[in-house]
């Protein structure tokens, strides 16, 4: 396993490939984000420091191509492209605006990652040191992560067990972006749910307590029906 903490985001529509390959990445030492369309994607990238984007060309709603050409336009992070045997001509005006590389799928995990690898190097010695944000802020609340420690709107400080802080810390790095029992449960402890693994429902439901106007009907951590969790507003890093 790597060492770096480079930040990589995985965009493709596919959960089937997206969820997977987020989880092989994260196992090589990457920091991971992932999202499963051109518009989520579009928000993360302006909120968070991305290194290197693999981005599907073929997506439902918003061709990948369209957000590789504001990606270069803006002079955002590297773009390696996740294609299909069959999209020659759209690989070729990949890389003519201005995509890193490319993988055609179904491709090997360790032949991407060492694609990821070779685009990396290109950014410098000096860009394997991650920044780390001091505090997460979302309508009012405030996170301060080396304190560790949540502050409401009113400037009061809402106890948060160790493991409700690290549930929020992971759920606001990665706002609209939808995750697995099986991923928060990586994130946060490293190891896979079972078939009766609760506890992640448990730490949501004791956060959204603690956060919602109404538990009920939450507003900030939403239930995916059959994918998981996923954080719905902004977030500001600071």
């Amino acid at each position: 396993m790597q060492k770096t903490r480079f930040h990589i985001l995985v965009v493709d529509d596919e959960p089937s490939i997206r969820d997977p390959l987020s989880k092989y990445l994260v196992k090589q030492g990457f920091r991971v984000s992932s999202s499963e369309s051109a518009a989520v994607a579009r928000s993360m990238i302006s909120s968070y420091s991305i290194d290197l984007i693999l981005l599907d060309i073929m997506m439902p709603e918003e061709n990948g191509l369209i957000l590789l050409r504001e990606i270069t336009k803006n002079e955002g992070p590297p773009v390696i492209l996740l294609t299909a045997m069959g999209e020659e001509a759209d690989r070729i005006e990949g890389i003519n605006l201005g995509a890193d590389d490319y993988i055609v799928k179904p491709f090997s995990p360790k032949e991407l990652v060492a694609r990821i690898n070779m685009v990396l190097r290109r950014i410098g010695p000096n860009k394997n040191e991650e920044i780390e944000a001091e505090s997460l802020s979302f309508n009012g609340w405030t996170l301060l992560l080396k304190q560790q420690s949540l502050i409401d709107p009113d400037g009061a400080e809402v106890a948060l067990s160790a493991g409700e802080f690290a549930m929020l810390k992971i759920l606001t790095q990665r706002p609209h972006q939808l995750l697995s029992r099986d991923q928060l449960l990586d994130l946060s402890k490293g190891r896979e749910a079972g078939p009766l693994d609760r506890s992640i429902d448990n730490q949501i439901s004791r956060l959204r307590k603690k956060i919602e106007d109404d538990p009920a009907n939450p507003q900030y951590i939403k239930t995916i029906w059959g994918g998981g969790y996923r954080w719905c507003i902004d977030v500001t890093m600071t």
